[in-house]
């Protein structure tokens, strides 16, 4: 039987973000017809998030009390987290992933790109947590994950000595590459660029010759602003070089990165990113709702695309007054407001 629903309201439309008024029609999954109105519900539509890169079996290390950086905490392979993630029995990793991840989808994210830890176990640990949730995981697994996941999510090209020959190895089984590059030093970004990834996390520490390098190799970067600043691998607004990104033409995309430390809100992310940083809300917003051109996936609200949008209720108290929704938006994370979440 086919399913035909309507959503009506103020749309965030195609690629940029259009505020209009419309009538969305989903027929089986698919927006099917994006059709003008002149009266339509105090409400608003945006394309869903995704998050771009997570580290979703920190949960079972949320918030723990603890001093130190990058290396004691989350390096690989025996900074805290990983002493803790090998302590944990796979069920209760499988439980404590499905939590957040049901966090995730309230908070009006439709998918989400995991480096997943733990070799095939982990993995799959992560797949039974997804299963069956409205949510698209694009899991990337290491240590011989990745012969069963969607890819690989490399942990730095200077830790993992062959990640050149993981990375041709997935390209030729059709699978995604990612590597973390750029996070603690500018030093491991070009052997990660080596190895041809489709995208990078962090770069918080790239020169202006990797910043041109990374956007004529047409390579999307993931920034991961909150957990770098908890992590102490940046104190200011120079790192990661956003602006410099920008101006060279580097498609930037968001994410939320360790549950250890950072609740995956994407929300309070791009708030975050454009307050700090100062990137337009425009800019930050289309990065976080894009989708996640890696995997060739798309949220933009438009005819033929899946429906994967959220909607927020206008009716009550000052989102109305708003002279501008996709700052609104981004300025003040109306999480309260959710509505709806069509994904």
């Amino acid at each position: 039987m086919v399913k035909e629903y309507s959503v009506s309201g103020t749309a965030l439309t195609g690629e940029e973000l259009e505020a209009r008024d419309v009538t969305i029609i989903v027929t089986d999954g698919i927006i099917t017809a994006v059709e003008e109105e002149k009266n339509v519900p105090e409400q608003w539509i945006c394309p869903a998030f995704f998050n771009a890169h997570t580290h979703l079996a920190d949960t079972v290390a949320m918030d723990i009390p603890c001093t130190g950086g990058l290396e004691e905490l989350v390096a690989p392979p025996n900074g805290l987290k990983h002493k803790i993630l090998r302590q944990t029995p796979k069920s209760d990793l499988v439980l404590a992933m499905r939590d957040t991840i049901t966090e995730m989808i309230n908070s009006g994210t439709a998918g989400f790109a995991d480096f997943r830890e733990g070799g095939s176990e982990g993995v799959s640990a992560l797949q039974q947590a997804a299963a069956s949730l409205p949510i698209h995981p694009v899991i990337l697994g290491r240590e011989g994950g990745e012969n069963i996941a969607d890819g690989a999510g490399i942990s730095s090209a200077r830790d993992v000595k062959d990640s050149a020959e993981i990375a041709g190895r997935m390209r030729r089984a059709g699978k995604i590459v990612g590597f973390h590059a750029g996070e603690r030093d500018f030093e491991d970004i070009d052997l990660a660029l080596d190895a041809a990834p489709d995208f990078l996390v962090h770069c918080t520490h790239a020169t202006d010759r990797q910043i041109r390098r990374i956007a004529d190799e047409g390579i999307p970067v993931v920034l991961c602003c909150r957990s770098n600043f908890q992590l102490q691998v940046t104190f200011g607004s120079s790192n990661p070089p956003i602006k410099k990104m920008q101006a060279a033409g580097v498609q930037i995309l968001v994410g939320t990165d360790n549950v250890m430390f950072i609740q995956p809100d994407m929300m309070h992310e791009i708030s975050f990113i454009h307050t700090a940083y100062g990137v337009p809300a425009q800019d930050i917003l289309y990065s976080a709702t894009c989708g996640f051109p890696p995997a060739g996936l798309s949220h933009a609200i438009k005819q033929g695309n899946s429906a994967s949008f959220f909607v927020l209720d206008c009716t009550w108290g000052n989102l109305h007054h708003s002279r501008d929704i996709k700052s609104t938006i981004v300025k003040r994370a109306p999480l309260g407001h959710f509505c709806a979440r069509i994904f």
